[in-house]
């Protein structure tokens, strides 16, 4: 089981990689939505803000109105960020739950 650390690491990680990809997305994704980022085995959950292909404003805490509402372990997030773990796959396997609109996904789908 990874830590709240080693979470919020992961998460300072993908942000550092869109915003590396942000200037490609911008102009094909049009997406402003508040984030939660929920683990389960933790107990504990983050939240943000993706906005022109950013993940900013990352805080401890959950945001029960967010948008885009990703549920994992800490393992999978880790796996997920470091590219280990294929969210298609795991979205199938039940080893996440993506709660957002279907146009959000697919938008998220192109920033990734």
């Amino acid at each position: 089981m990874a830590t709240v650390d080693e979470c919020r690491q992961a998460l300072h990680d993908l942000a550092a990689r869109l915003a590396a990809n942000a200037a490609k997305v911008r102009d094909r994704v049009d997406l402003d939505r508040t984030l939660a980022c929920r683990i389960t085995d933790l107990g504990t959950a983050f939240h943000g803000r993706l906005t022109d292909g950013h993940l900013v404003d990352l805080a401890d805490g959950d945001d029960p109105k967010a948008k885009v509402a990703l549920t994992t372990s800490s393992d999978d997030l880790i796996a997920l960020v470091r590219g280990d773990l294929d969210v298609a796959k795991a979205l199938g396997a039940r080893r996440i739950s993506i709660n957002a609109n279907p146009f959000d996904l697919l938008k998220l789908r192109k920033l990734l």
